[in-house]
C-alpha cells in the first residue's frame, strides 16, 4: 500500500478543484448501468484520464467519468464504470476510487454489478441486494503495508455489508414493488466466465450470485468504516448443470432493459438515507 495515502490525497484534491461540494453518498455503477449518473444535476463531469493516480477503464458499458452533482437532493460522487483486476491493474489501483470517495466526504457507498445468478430461484433481470460475499478472487487489496489513518490493520468483515441499508433497501423495493432478492455475491477474478464444474461449487459453498467485482471494493470500504450497500442485477444464469455460452454483449443487453427499476430504486433509497 505504498504511498496509497499521499496519492489518495493529492486525487482528492484535484477533484476539488473541479467541485468543491462534498459528497456524503458515493456510487459505482456497473457494466451498463452507468445512465443513472446522467440523472444528476448541476454536475461536473471528470474524465478518469485527469484524476491523478487514476486507472483509465477500458470495458464496453464503463464509460469512465467521475461525475459530482445532486441527485434525489443529496450530494453524491458516481463513478461511471469501474476497473477490474481483470484489466492487468492491481488491487490497490481497482480500489482507489473507493479510497479517493472517502476523501471526499463519502460515508455511505452504493456498489452495484452486473453478475450471473447461480440460485435456481433467480431469472435474468431481477435485483439482488447483496448481503455477504466470497472473496474467490485469489488476492486481497488489503496486503502490503497498512495506513493507519485510512483504517485498522485488521479490519471486521461482519457487517461488510451495512445491514440497515440492506433492510432499508428491502423496504423501498416493497414500497416501489419491485421484486427483490437477497443473497451471496462471488467475486471471480475473471475475464473468463466459470465452468459449469466452478458453477455448481461455488452454489454449493454458499453463492447466489458470481461476477468480476465488487468485492475488493467492498474490502476497501469496510477498511475505512463506510456503510456500504450493494445490489446486482442478474444478466444470465450461473448454474452449471445448465450453463449455456455468454457473451459481454449479452450481459450489457439485460442489465439495460433493467435499467428503469434499477434507477427507480437506487434514488429512493438515497431519498431514504
Amino acid at each position: 500500500m505504498e504511498n496509497i495515502l499521499s496519492k489518495m490525497k493529492e486525487a482528492t484534491a484535484y477533484i476539488q478543484t473541479q467541485a468543491p461540494n462534498k459528497p456524503s453518498i458515493g456510487l459505482i455503477l456497473g457494466s451498463g448501468l452507468g445512465e443513472l449518473a446522467e440523472e444528476i444535476e448541476d454536475s461536473v463531469k471528470i474524465d478518469f484520464s485527469a484524476i491523478p493516480h487514476f486507472p483509465v477503464s477500458t470495458v464496453e458499458g464503463h464509460a469512465g467519468k467521475l461525475i459530482i452533482g445532486t441527485l434525489q437532493g443529496r450530494t453524491v460522487v458516481a463513478m461511471q464504470g469501474r476497473f477490474h483486476y481483470y484489466e492487468g491493474y492491481s488491487m490497490q489501483q481497482v480500489t482507489f476510487p473507493v479510497r479517493v470517495m472517502k476523501g471526499l466526504g463519502v460515508e455511505t457507498l452504493i456498489v452495484t454489478n452486473a453478475c450471473g445468478g447461480m440460485n435456481s430461484s433467480f431469472q435474468p433481470g431481477d435485483l439482488m441486494i447483496i448481503t455477504d460475499h466470497l472473496n474467490m478472487t485469489g488476492y486481497n487489496p488489503l496486503i502490503g503495508p497498512n495506513e493507519d489513518e485510512l483504517g485498522a490493520r485488521f479490519p471486521d468483515m461482519s457487517r461488510a455489508y451495512t445491514p440497515e441499508l440492506v433492510n432499508l433497501a428491502k423496504e423501498v423495493a416493497v414500497k416501489l414493488n419491485i421484486d427483490v432478492k437477497q443473497g451471496v455475491y462471488v467475486g471471480i477474478s475473471g475475464p473468463t466466465y466459470s465452468t459449469p464444474a466452478e458453477s455448481i461449487m461455488l452454489r454449493n459453498i454458499g453463492g447466489d450470485a458470481i461476477g468480476m467485482s465488487t468485492v475488493s471494493e467492498v474490502i476497501v470500504a469496510s477498511h475505512m468504516r463506510m456503510r456500504v450497500l450493494g445490489i446486482s442485477c442478474v444478466t444470465d444464469m450461473a448454474i452449471g448443470e445448465e450453463l449455456e455460452p455468454l457473451t459481454h454483449e449479452q450481459v450489457v443487453e439485460v442489465a439495460n432493459r433493467t435499467k428503469p427499476k434499477f434507477i427507480s430504486l437506487v434514488k429512493e433509497i438515497i431519498t431514504a438515507i
